[in-house]
């Protein structure tokens, strides 16, 4: 089923695997490539690390089977009266899993914890200018505009337990160290953190004082990280594991033949893209650029759009899973723009001569930094494309590598091109706007991931109008422009949607979301 039909039948829904809720309870055993390198959810702003952390942790609103939003720890919520932002009003009765009651207390700290210059998700705060405690169960959050999105953009802003965090050093996450908030956890969710060897193993089991009831039967869930796929294939097929995320793209048909297991597909809202240094001076990985950086060039980087064969990349590397994006959000999603729909069409001629034009007629080594670990066949894709870049005379030097080490490097711009994947937690192309487009700014906490630090002043111009803007057909028209330049200067090169491809036995009942978000509540063994 493809994304944007998808969304619109669903109002942005997953797929939901349904089954009978079994009355036994079990013990759930499953895997991923990519370990959560951390335990605190303010210190790494990543997929892996998101969703493990949504079945121990809770935020103000959550996204439920359908992706809609829903109340959490927040059991209603409005708009401020003659002022911008949000009032919450907070469920009572919570506790935390060592028996703590949730307050609003706890809302504010997690706030000021999590919009710190020491957290790795404080970009989401971007807009907030003041958050009051109202009383003990009500919290308003105003911001420096109307922010119609903004209850939406916090659905993975969890909460911590001020005084757990007060009494074991935790006050601030550690990002790039360790404190007790990296290894233990103590959250208002479904689930409970009952051991954690990182790399190996963790294991999760009920909090039987959570305020809502799970949906599913799961008494004991153990999480495997298996790098190698082929390998956590093979621990599904023997009968050690229940469920993996994701499989091998060429094993869905050995899945599919043997009795007993199932294959869920589906496609993810994450768009695959390959990102540029912009503001790098010259090229680290090159010897015939002569202390330039020819990418700062748009004719360059239309070239290398123009070499990348999508049609192939879909036959060979993703045996056929895939839809190609034209922008860095896939069709369906809120915002996608119509009118820039189209994608540089595969013109290996045409890469020449704009590589001509722009002064590199014989074209220029450069390296292309990946991650071996993180997305399907991401190793894979960057070797094709590779190819594809030599054949017009752009020699990649390529560097795969796990994902626990690749956002370092990324950070420290050691990267000449570089691959990523970006799903909207808005669902809605505002996201990658602020986190992927907008100028480098610390201060204000803007463009936290564009790593190359592409700018452009109109782009930075429009951010604040379409977050603003409340009717949706200007609001299009913004985000129409801010695309239509952002493809012209080839800010990034949007590959394709990124395919779901799950694997279960076939006694397993669980939800797939277009977020590749994993929750353990709505998992039954049957």
């Amino acid at each position: 089923m493809k994304l944007a039909h998808l969304l619109r039948s669903t109002a942005l829904a997953g797929i939901v695997v349904l089954g009978g809720t079994a009355a036994q309870a079990e013990t759930f055993r499953w895997a991923s490539t990519t370990d959560p390198q951390t335990m605190d959810p303010h210190a790494v702003n990543a997929a892996p690390v998101l969703s493990f952390l949504n079945n121990i942790y809770e935020g103000l609103v959550r996204r439920n089977q359908g992706m809609a939003i829903e109340p959490s720890l927040a059991a209603s919520w409005e708009q401020l009266e003659g002022e911008n932002g949000w009032r919450f009003n907070l469920r009572q009765g919570v506790t935390f899993q060592d028996g703590s009651d949730f307050t609003a207390e706890d809302v504010m700290f997690s706030y000021e914890r999590a919009s710190s210059e020491a957290s790795d998700v404080r970009s989401w705060f971007a807009p907030v200018t003041e958050v009051r405690v109202v009383d003990e169960f009500t919290i308003d959050f105003v911001t420096n505009a109307p922010n119609p999105l903004f209850p939406d953009s916090i659905a993975n802003f969890l909460i911590l337990d001020s005084g757990w965090a007060a009494a074991n050093g935790a006050e601030l996450p550690a990002r790039d160290s360790e404190n007790f908030a990296t290894r233990e956890a103590n959250g208002t969710g479904p689930f409970m953190l009952s051991s954690r060897d990182p790399g190996v193993r963790t294991t999760l089991a009920p909090f039987d004082g959570w305020w809502d009831e799970a949906q599913g039967n799961v008494t004991e869930a153990i999480f495997t990280p298996i790098g190698n796929s082929s390998t956590g294939l093979a621990a599904l097929l023997s009968g050690e594991i229940d469920f993996i995320e994701p499989i091998p793209l060429q094993d869905v048909g050995q899945v599919e033949g043997r009795d007993g297991f199932k294959v869920i597909e589906g496609e993810e809202t994450r768009v695959i893209m390959f990102g540029f240094g912009h503001e790098h001076e010259a090229l680290l990985y090159s010897s015939e650029t002569e202390g330039t950086n020819p990418f700062t060039d748009p004719r360059v980087r239309l070239a290398a759009a123009h070499a990348l064969n999508m049609d192939a990349i879909d036959r060979v590397v993703m045996r056929g899973k895939i839809e190609a994006a034209s922008q860095l959000v896939p069709a369906g999603i809120s915002g996608f723009s119509e009118a820039n729909a189209e994608r540089p069409a595969y013109d290996p001629d045409r890469a020449r001569e704009l590589l001509a034009e722009a002064g590199y007629p014989d074209g220029f080594s450069f390296g292309l930094k990946c991650t071996n670990d993180r997305y399907i066949n991401d190793e894979a894709l960057c070797r094709a494309a590779s190819s594809m870049f030599a054949a017009v005379g752009l020699d990649a030097e390529l560097t795969s590598v796990p994902v626990r080490n690749y956002w370092e490097q990324l950070r420290a711009d050691d990267f000449d091109m570089y691959l990523l994947g970006w799903s909207p937690g808005t669902f809605d192309a505002e996201h990658p706007i602020r986190f992927l487009l907008h100028s480098q700014d610390d201060e204000a906490r803007l463009g936290s991931w564009n790593f190359g630090n592409y700018s452009n002043a109109r782009v930075d111009e429009l951010l604040p109008q379409i977050q603003q803007e409340l009717d949706p057909a200007t609001r299009q028209t913004l985000i129409d422009e801010l695309v239509a330049i952002s493809q012209e200067e080839v800010a990034y090169i949007p590959l394709y949607t990124q395919p779901l491809i799950w694997a279960a036995k076939e006694n397993i009942d669980l939800t797939q979301r277009a977020d590749n978000f994993f929750m353990l509540r709505w998992v039954s063994v049957n």
